[in-house]
């Protein structure tokens, strides 16, 4: 998703001349009036005694400020007050609406301390001038928050959304409609709601063990009601993960979904997102569309307000359009083009994960070969157009020599794993996982003249570990030439993709990679419980291309994704794909040794066409193919 944060984010911080907004000034909601924009924030006070609780406490009140371009704020105030009965012990995370020349500002009250789920509700303020409140209601008489109105009627109905059950979940993102706005407060109609709210709720939980809740009002468009919302990843656990995400409705049915996004616009990255009152969120509260781009409103870490933009375009083309007609690889029908061999031991069990370059017109592919033992070697075969193999070596061209690759306990995975090969001047330089079985896998390198590869005389360098003892690294390659004065080298530490920088590659087997983190997991997207390289880096006139798998936390998939690099300084990220360019849909990428995995270590470009080489479940080889100018394209758009 190309979104933007605004370049000078917070908007909002907490004002330490002013005790009642002190501590906090976040979940901003902006309304336009005239020719200014109003945005009414939480504000959280300073510790101070309170008379009812007979303790100190932080009380929220609701804020409100002016601005003429909805980014830089001034004449803050205290708008709505924690005073009556059922708000005494504070007025929390405000939206507002203009509906009927009055502007209808529901928050969260609270009446009672500590409060209990019934204590928790919504309330309303109405204003007709954003000056004075004219009156307030207490809105449910059950456990709920974050309610808005849709700005117009529907079909004659006055409709709102709310999140019910918010501190006794699950809770339920749903939808109310009345005739008159006087009931938009009468707890009989409520009541008599409430008895079948589930069936007005909108189903946005991917898992049970998520949650959502209503972010902003809804805004009207063409294509339909857009409500941003909140998503929260593992809400029951201490881990939990706050994204922001999207839903299209019905313009006449709003309880009919469209299109929603399938992962977070944005989750929390930059510092003031993760350290605050309360660390990592970031949490939707209002919106503004104007010309053809959203600016959505959030408070983050519950401390400051924020903003981001995001194209109208855009976001509608991620939310209505199915992921079949984003840009992915096109699979060979003949696929898969290296599987099992029962004749040969050494790759009896399973072939996958290939290294791959394109040498004198054809394509040598090395792969992963497992035996019955659980013992991996490396395989050999190629192809003259890129698809179907022509030649496949008898014999592993590959085996474990070394201590660090040599089985140290029976029946266990052990060998030489998952390689990736480079060209540099006139050798062939592979990377690979080395295993004992007991001891965390390592990096090794090896080398081969290419006159020696091409002439499969297999005559390798004494293999050497590359990365530090102790510690599970995988994942490497190389750029093959130097960037300046050094060489590049690729691995993984932990769950990210990282870089080690190099004057020249004789490593002396106490020389170990350094840990520069580059690529990261991306929380609530498809890629973000881990990242690892797939193939070396391609060049090419725009940039470097950088294929990498992605694994998710909510399914544990494995997903293809692409990076474009600057040339000159690959550190520098100009895009990264937002849906994966390839993932698990034929029965041999979702059934094998592991399911729902491809896993490329190989690609090559012939003729213009990208040719993707990969593990499919962990079984057996299969080929993708993409032109590289489709990518290309995709990937300058995408926005780091």
């Amino acid at each position: 998703m190309i979104i933007e944060r605004f370049e000078k984010n917070p908007i909002l911080k907490p004002d330490k001349n002013q005790s009642w907004e002190a501590e906090a000034v976040f979940n901003g909601c902006p309304i336009q009036k005239g020719d200014k924009i109003f945005l009414l924030y939480r504000a959280i006070s300073l510790p101070h005694y309170h008379m009812i609780a007979r303790k100190r406490l932080e009380v929220s009140n609701i804020g409100i400020a002016e601005s003429k371009d909805g980014l830089n704020f001034y004449k803050r105030k205290r708008f709505i007050k924690a005073e009556l009965e059922w708000e005494k012990f504070g007025c929390e995370d405000p939206r507002v609406t203009k509906f009927n020349d009055k502007y209808y500002i529901f928050y969260t009250a609270l009446s009672n301390w500590p409060p209990k789920a019934e204590d928790i509700r919504v309330g309303v303020a109405i204003s007709s001038d954003l000056k004075n409140i004219d009156e307030k209601h207490l809105v449910t008489p059950f456990n709920a928050k974050a309610m808005a109105l849709f700005s117009e009627k529907i079909k004659g109905k006055i409709w709102a959304v709310l999140t019910v059950n918010t501190d006794k979940p699950p809770a339920k993102i749903c939808l109310a409609s009345f005739d008159m706005e006087e009931e938009l407060w009468q707890a009989s109609r409520w009541g008599k709601w409430y008895q079948d709210f589930e069936k007005f709720s909108l189903p946005l939980t991917r898992r049970p063990q998520d949650h959502a809740e209503v972010g902003a009002p809804p805004i009207k468009t063409s294509y339909g009601w857009i409500l941003i919302y909140s998503y929260i990843r593992n809400y029951f656990t201490s881990n939990k993960t706050f994204g922001i995400e999207a839903v299209l409705l019905d313009l006449e049915n709003p309880l009919k979904i469209i299109g929603r996004t399938d992962f977070s616009l944005l989750s929390p990255e930059e510092y003031y997102e993760k350290h605050g009152m309360v660390q990592n969120i970031v949490f939707p509260s209002g919106v503004l569309l104007k010309d053809g781009v959203f600016s959505v409103y959030y408070g983050a870490a519950d401390t400051t307000c924020a903003v981001f933009f995001v194209g109208l375009e855009t976001l509608i083309s991620r939310l209505i359009k199915k992921k079949d007609n984003f840009l992915k690889l096109k699979r060979a029908q003949s696929n898969p083009i290296i599987t099992p061999n029962r004749d040969h031991p050494w790759e009896a069990k399973l072939t996958f994960n290939p290294a791959a370059i394109y040498l004198e017109g054809k394509v040598h592919l090395l792969y992963r070969a497992m035996s019955e033992e659980n013992t991996s070697v490396i395989g050999y075969a190629t192809s003259q157009d890129g698809i179907h193999i022509d030649y496949r070596h008898t014999e592993p061209v590959y085996t474990p020599r070394e201590s660090f690759e040599q089985k140290l306990r029976p029946g266990s995975n052990s060998g030489t794993e998952d390689p990736r090969i480079v060209k540099i001047n006139h050798e062939i330089y592979m990377f690979y996982t080395a295993f004992d079985g007991i001891h965390p896998p390592r990096v090794a390198l090896t080398s081969i003249l290419v006159d020696d590869f091409l002439k499969q005389k297999w005559d390798w360098s004494r293999p050497v570990l590359i990365s530090p003892p102790e510690l599970d690294n995988k994942d490497a390659a190389i750029f093959p030439e130097k960037i300046g004065e050094e060489y590049i080298i690729i691995h993984r530490i932990g769950d990210d993709i990282d870089l080690s920088f190099h004057k020249n590659l004789g490593f002396d087997g106490a020389t170990w990679l350094e840990e520069y983190r580059w690529i990261l997991p991306r929380n609530g997207w498809w890629d973000s419980k881990k990242v690892g390289i797939s193939a070396p880096p391609i060049k090419t006139g725009k940039g470097w291309v950088l294929i990498y798998h992605g694994v998710s936390e909510e399914d544990w998939f494995y997903r293809v994704g692409a990076v474009l690099t600057d040339l000159d300084n690959p550190t520098k990220i100009i895009g990264r794909t937002d849906y994966p360019i390839f993932e698990p849909e034929a029965y041999y990428e979702k059934n094998g040794e592991v399911p729902n995995v491809v896993f490329p270590c190989g690609a090559v470009v012939m003729h213009g066409t990208l040719f993707l080489y990969y593990g499919a479940a962990d079984q057996v080889v299969g080929v993708a193919t993409i032109e590289m100018t489709d990518l290309l394209c995709i990937l300058q758009a995408c926005k780091y």
